[in-house]
């Protein structure tokens, strides 16, 4: 807002400016993670602060600092199998840099180098409480909040090699947003549908328990090779129906507006233009 990166919380009247509640001590959701409790954020809601009308604002990418985005390949059967990957017993992962991603409303970039570029609706997960091999039990205690992730993919360049990284990581291929809604607004466990739209078709629709490897089983998998640590992010896989599967391939292109939606996780839009 006014070129100053704030947080805040989104009510039925407008955007409550969070930072200007902690007296401008904390200036981004990531680090309130890091420093306050989920209830004590919540706390700062009751703030009697003016409200910031929505279309004032530029989304940034919900976490802005991102010490580790953590993506899960091929987590749906049916992305699975069109993928043609065989099955595994451990998650497939992968990681992405935080320069890869911009927010809601905001352009994605369709590099020079391709004209490849897919979509890939995913939930996002983002904890809260730090811990080390969490058991799946636990899981649910770690998790700050949800919210929607398009895993863009620059499909040639991901093709490259059987390492995804170049592919994944094309600066502003990837969204996050629009918010986190917190995990006492979802309860745990709760079946979330997941919906792609692109230029107002759907694309892709599944549930979350289709999940290959469900949100504790990931979570439990990661934390036993590194430490999960508040703001981190965990994306969960996309469903069947991505562009380059399809006959003829779809690929998005400059003009094209490109949608993710869950009911209770709100619409992550993003228009799509020319490096």
């Amino acid at each position: 807002m006014n070129g100053i990166d704030r947080w805040g919380a989104l009510t039925d009247d407008g955007i409550i400016d969070l930072m200007q509640a902690t007296n401008n001590s904390i200036h981004t959701l990531g680090e309130a993670l890091n420093k306050l409790s989920i209830s004590q954020i919540e706390q700062l809601i009751t703030t009697q602060i003016s409200r910031v009308d929505e279309k004032s604002i530029e989304f940034l990418p919900v976490i802005t600092e991102n010490k580790k985005i953590l993506c899960v390949g091929l987590n749906y059967e049916e992305h699975r199998v069109e993928a043609n990957r065989p099955k595994t017993g451990e998650p497939t992962l992968f990681v992405r840099f935080a320069s890869s991603q911009v927010g809601h409303q905001a352009a994605l970039v369709l590099p020079k180098e391709s004209v490849e570029f897919d979509y890939e609706g995913e939930i996002a997960i983002i904890i809260g409480t730090a811990g080390r091999r969490i058991s799946e039990k636990d899981a649910w205690k770690h998790i700050a909040g949800y919210s929607l992730y398009n895993d863009g993919s620059i499909r040639d360049w991901q093709k490259h090699t059987s390492q995804w990284t170049p592919g994944k990581n094309f600066d502003a291929t990837a969204s996050f947003g629009p918010y986190l809604v917190t995990r006492g607004e979802i309860k745990d466990g709760q079946i979330l549908e997941l919906t792609t739209i692109l230029n107002g078709k759907v694309m892709q629709n599944a549930k979350t328990d289709q999940l290959i490897f469900s949100i504790p089983t990931l979570i439990s998998y990661i934390s036993s090779f590194c430490t999960l640590e508040p703001g981190d992010v965990i994306v969960t896989g996309t469903p069947g129906g991505v562009g380059f599967k399809r006959v003829p391939p779809i690929f998005m292109k400059p003009g094209d507006v490109v949608e993710v939606q869950a009911p209770g996780l709100g619409t992550l839009r993003n228009t799509i233009i020319s490096e």
